[in-house]
């Protein structure tokens, strides 16, 4: 090594003038997000800049270029991972309903989520009316999920070449692909979830705004968990080498306490000021307003389970029908025929309330993206929704959950039916009870009754949700989503999906690598 090398402080053996490559560990969030954001106002290295920069000097800078000067994407670079346990299947699809968001949750395939306990929304006097509804669907989840599987068995010979737990395991996934239509939203779930400072800070800021308490108050523990010590998984480990430092050199025990030991505080500056977003809590009651009055009381006319709009109307029709979308149970087609029928200067007028409100800060609604070529407006259940939320390359608009639009039975093909399996009855009654205890608890007059009500809607329950994207995001949904793995929920509309920019653009059909779904599958492949 020359003398200049050694001189240049390079710490990585990489010869002068050649890129350089390493990866970092050990920095706190947010400063490792002032150090990376150095490189725009600094030429020191990042080994440098780490060196130099204290917690103190990197919540200064923050406060000054995020807050001050609204250098937003300083936030981006600063990743905090979360662990989020035993909150609702209905707040998680709500915590996880972000477009920059990276994740996993609890697979209700392969666990068994009658261990997972519920939340009980607060419904005064007519909570135990919830609290039996709820344990009726659980009562009826086992008695599905055990009978599907007895019928599974009854059907598929175990082969010689596959162990008798592989066996087991793979027919028990696939009647829990059966009974989780039964499990009612209020069902406890768990997941965890990597996101950058903004995401957060706009996630926190959302889930405040929410009209659910569950999620408010979730909202408010994301914050806290960002601004106090995180937990440190090598804690245990630490202590007990601290303290055999500390019995050998107490001086040196201090420091390795100081280093090892110390609090960390991952986003301390960057979440502190995240507080409900009047933006969109003003927005949403005058939108839904706007829709109530639009549609009156038209009836919910019917829809396929899949519809691939046209791109007939104007930009300012689709940024009006958009903002109206979530806040009614109609389909897009049939809201778009009402304000395509209406003045420009009326269609303008619904625009406007989308950002009449809008702050200094506030990103747009996501309504406002509009324009892209290929739109899904999609009816299904639940369960098979929350598979379809994790794409985030396209624009998703979710309705309010309701019990208007009626349920999925499971139907897979080559299968037993719940009726092949004796279990149609029983599902049928399960859900009828359900919907009646929904409705009983939505008119009970408690407060946010309307939404506490919803808990109790199993995922067999169809929700109507908007999907925007272009030409490769379809392909990719259609082609995973139609493989004979994945459920056979999400494989239909997946299979639909398709069908739809086949008959719209037939000459690009052959781009798709994808399964029919109407053919039997080997239920023993995973």
């Amino acid at each position: 090594m020359s003398e200049n090398q050694k001189d240049s402080g390079n710490q990585t053996g990489a010869p002068q003038g050649e890129t350089d490559v390493y990866a970092i560990h050990g920095a706190d969030p947010e400063v490792l997000a002032y150090a990376m954001a150095k490189y725009s106002r600094s030429s020191l290295t990042m080994k440098e800049s780490l060196a130099e920069i204290s917690s103190q000097r990197a919540e200064q800078f923050l406060n000054t270029f995020y807050f001050q000067y609204g250098h937003r994407s300083i936030a981006d670079l600063a990743h905090i991972p979360f662990a989020i346990e035993r909150l609702s299947l209905l707040a998680a699809i709500e915590l996880v309903d972000e477009q920059r968001w990276d994740g996993q949750e609890r697979s209700t395939r392969y666990q068994n989520f009658r261990r997972s306990g519920w939340f009980t929304p607060n419904l005064g006097e007519t909570t135990p009316v919830f609290t039996e509804a709820v344990q009726e669907l659980f009562a009826v989840y086992d008695r599905v999920s055990a009978g599907m599987l007895e019928a599974l068995k009854a059907a598929i010979a175990q082969p010689e070449s596959m162990k008798p737990d592989a066996y087991e395991r793979t027919l028990k996934a696939r009647a829990f692909d059966v009974a989780r239509y039964l499990l009612p939203l209020a069902t406890n779930t768990s997941l965890g979830q990597i996101v950058n400072a903004r995401t957060l800070e706009t996630q926190v800021s959302r889930l405040l705004t929410s009209s659910f308490a569950e999620v408010r108050q979730l909202g408010e523990k994301l914050r806290v968990a960002a601004t106090e010590p995180a937990w440190n998984v090598q804690h245990s480990a630490a202590e007990v080498l601290c303290a055999e430092v500390s019995s050998v050199d107490a001086g040196c025990g201090e420091r390795v306490i100081e280093a090892l030991l110390r609090p960390v505080k991952t986003a301390p500056t960057l979440v502190k000021y995240a507080t409900p977003n009047e933006y969109l809590r003003l927005t949403r009651s005058e939108l839904a307003r706007a829709a109530a009055e639009l549609m009156g009381d038209a009836p919910i006319a019917p829809a396929p389970v899949v519809d691939l709009l046209d791109d007939a109307e104007t930009l300012e029709v689709e940024l009006a029908t958009s903002l109206l979308y979530p806040y009614c149970h109609y389909s897009y087609r049939q809201l778009r025929h009402q304000v395509a029928a209406l003045s420009a200067n009326q269609c303008g007028e619904i625009v406007a309330l989308g950002a009449k409100h809008r702050g200094r800060h506030d990103e747009l609604l996501r309504s406002f993206s509009s324009g892209h070529g290929l739109r899904f407006d999609i009816l299904m259940d639940i369960g098979g929704f929350r598979d379809m939320h994790r794409h985030r390359r396209c624009v998703q608009l979710l309705q309010p959950y309701t019990d208007v639009h009626g349920y999925e039975e499971p139907i897979c093909p080559g299968q037993p039916t719940l009726a092949e399996a004796g279990l149609s009855a029983v599902y049928g009654e399960a859900m009828d009870a359900a919907y009646a205890t929904y409705r009983r608890l939505r008119d009970c007059g408690e407060p946010e009754a309307a939404q506490s009500a919803q808990y109790c809607l199993p995922l067999a329950t169809r929700c109507r949700a908007m999907f925007k994207m272009d030409f490769a995001e379809a392909l990719y949904i259609s082609e995973l989503r139609s493989g004979v793995a994945g459920h056979f929920s999400y494989r239909r509309v997946a299979w639909e999906m398709y069908r739809a920019v086949a008959q719209k653009h037939p000459s690009l059909a052959g781009y798709f690598r994808i399964d029919d779904v109407n053919e039997p599958v080997d239920l023993l492949r995973r």
